[in-house]
C-alpha cells in the first residue's frame, strides 16, 4: 500500500503529488466487469458504498460537525467541512492538506472533492463538473466516484476518523 510521508518527514510535497497522479490515473485503467459502469443500478451501489464508508470516517450525516479535521501520525491531514446541509442533502468538502514542495509554509489542497450527500437514501457522490463532450456521463461519474471510494477506503485504513467514538462498520 502507498504511503504518504508525515508531516514532520524528510518527504517533501512533491512526494505526496506523485502519489495522487498515480492513485488518479488508476481510475482510468481497463478493469474487470466487475468494476465496469454497467448502468445506473451500478452507480447508485457506488454511491451506497461511498456513503457507508463516509459514515465509518465521520459517523452519521446528521452528526457531521461544520468543519472536521483528522490529524494521524505519518499522514497529511484530512479535512471534512459542510457547506451547506438541508433536510435531504448536504454539500460537503472532503480534501487533505499537503505540504506544498516549493513554499514550505504554503499547503495545497489535493484532491479537493466537493461531494453530495443524499440523507434520506443514504448515498454519496462526487459532485462533477463539466466533461468533455466525447466522454459518456456514467463513464464520468463512476471514475470520479470509484477515486472517492477508494481514497475513504485508504483515509480509514490509515486510521483516520473525524469522530473518536466513531464505530468502525465491517466490509463484505
Amino acid at each position: 500500500m502507498t504511503q504518504f510521508a508525515g508531516r514532520g518527514g524528510a518527504a517533501d510535497g512533491h512526494d505526496a503529488h506523485a502519489i495522487f497522479g498515480i492513485v488518479i490515473s488508476e481510475c482510468n485503467l481497463v478493469v474487470s466487469w466487475r468494476t465496469r459502469p454497467r448502468g445506473f443500478v451500478a452507480l447508485m451501489g457506488l454511491y451506497e458504498s461511498n456513503f457507508l464508508r463516509l459514515v465509518r470516517l465521520a459517523g452519521e450525516p446528521g452528526a457531521i460537525a461544520r468543519s472536521c479535521v483528522s490529524n494521524i501520525a505519518d499522514d497529511c491531514t484530512l479535512v471534512l467541512n459542510v457547506l451547506e446541509r438541508s433536510r435531504y442533502t448536504s454539500q460537503l468538502l472532503l480534501t487533505y492538506l499537503l505540504p506544498d514542495a516549493q513554499v514550505p509554509a504554503a499547503i495545497e489542497r489535493v484532491p479537493d472533492l466537493r461531494l453530495r450527500l443524499y440523507h434520506d437514501a443514504r448515498l454519496l457522490e462526487v459532485e462533477c463538473g463539466s466533461g468533455a463532450a466525447s466522454e459518456r456521463e456514467l463513464d464520468r461519474r463512476w471514475s470520479r466516484n470509484i477515486m472517492l471510494n477508494k481514497w475513504l477506503e485508504y483515509c480509514a485504513d490509515r486510521g483516520h476518523r473525524f469522530l473518536p467514538a466513531a464505530v468502525p462498520l465491517h466490509s463484505g
